[in-house]
């Protein structure tokens, strides 16, 4: 499956082909399930530069997730002008650059996309708190969003209004996520010495963020009802990309419901332990989507290609 997905992504290249498996080796580590969704749900095409798109992000955060807020901008500093250099020579000495590089000749699209998100790491590496809902969707608006579209920006249509709705309901699917991911990591940000739930929040609801209690509770419910909105305004996202691409981004969009109903359920114990999808219902909702991707499209070469109807759709945009 790897080989003929390389094959697919016109990576022939030796070392560019151990380079995308080492970045495949990373991803299956760190994001377990995503990659499983991905594997199941993609084009072979695709597959390759969706992984190298997630490693460069990853790689990214890691380098300015530690440290004083000096010493993560400098590492971004550094970051930024290695990535940059990639880009412009199509080479580097990183493995995971390489890939970059080679991912964005096929997408050239990925090049905007990793600028947004460097400029967007400036604010990751330096935040603390944030003050109020305004606060945090500026910060989705400047780091989370084009995070999310360095994959995300693979799949989005080639016409340039259903890209602008794609790109809307992107918005609104990753404020969700951020909103979630702030309520589910919540003990192990505050070990970090921050925390993204809004302080005027926290002050109204008169919530100790590290002990369990009822104020604590209606603070989670209030802050899981605005993700739920958020999440039912992208819920045409599905609809806005390629057939190809539907079940996985179905599925993306399936598992931000099971985050939420896991956050529901912990409530006010987020302050002492973190909150997570129920690993029997997440794959559940993968296997229901590949199985419908399986039937739903036609055979080639005795197998039915996942997520493309009966009559052909013809090619794919980049992923």
């Amino acid at each position: 499956m790897w080989k003929r997905a390389l094959d697919r992504a016109g990576v022939r290249e030796p070392r560019l082909r151990r380079d995308y498996t080492e970045q495949r080796r990373a991803v299956r580590r760190f994001a377990t399930a995503e990659y499983a969704a991905a594997r199941l749900l993609l084009p072979a095409a695709l597959l390759p530069h969706v992984v190298a798109a997630v490693a460069f992000m990853h790689d990214t955060d890691d380098r300015i997730d530690r440290g004083t807020p000096d010493e993560r901008a400098a590492r971004l500093t550094e970051w930024e002008a290695l990535v940059r250099t990639s880009l412009a020579e199509g080479d580097s000495a990183l493995p995971v650059l390489r890939c970059l590089a080679r991912t964005a000749e096929s997408h050239p699209e990925i090049r905007t996309h990793a600028d947004d998100f460097l400029r967007g790491c400036e604010r990751e590496a330096v935040w603390r708190t944030m003050a109020d809902d305004g606060e945090l969707r500026q910060y989705v608006h400047e780091y989370s969003l084009p995070a999310l579209m360095l994959t995300a920006g693979l799949l989005a249509p080639e016409d340039a209004a259903a890209r602008t709705a794609y790109t809307d309901g992107c918005h609104l699917l990753i404020r969700a996520m951020q909103r979630i991911d702030f309520l589910e990591d919540l003990p192990e940000d505050l070990r970090a010495g921050r925390h993204g739930i809004p302080l005027d929040a926290v002050a109204r609801h008169g919530a100790d963020l590290t002990v369990p209690g009822p104020e604590l509770g209606r603070l989670v419910e209030e802050q899981a009802d605005r993700a739920a909105a958020d999440l039912t305004a992208a819920t045409p996202l599905p609809s806005l990309v390629a057939p190809p691409y539907r079940p996985f981004v179905r599925a993306l969009v399936g598992v931000q419901h099971l985050r939420l109903d896991a956050v529901r359920r912990a409530g006010a114990s987020l302050a002492t332990r973190t909150s997570g999808p129920s690993a029997p219902a997440a794959a559940r909702l993968l296997l229901r989507e590949t199985a419908r991707s399986v039937w739903s499209g036609p055979r080639v070469s005795g197998r039915r290609v996942p997520g493309t109807r009966r009559r052909s759709v013809g090619s794919p945009p980049r992923p």
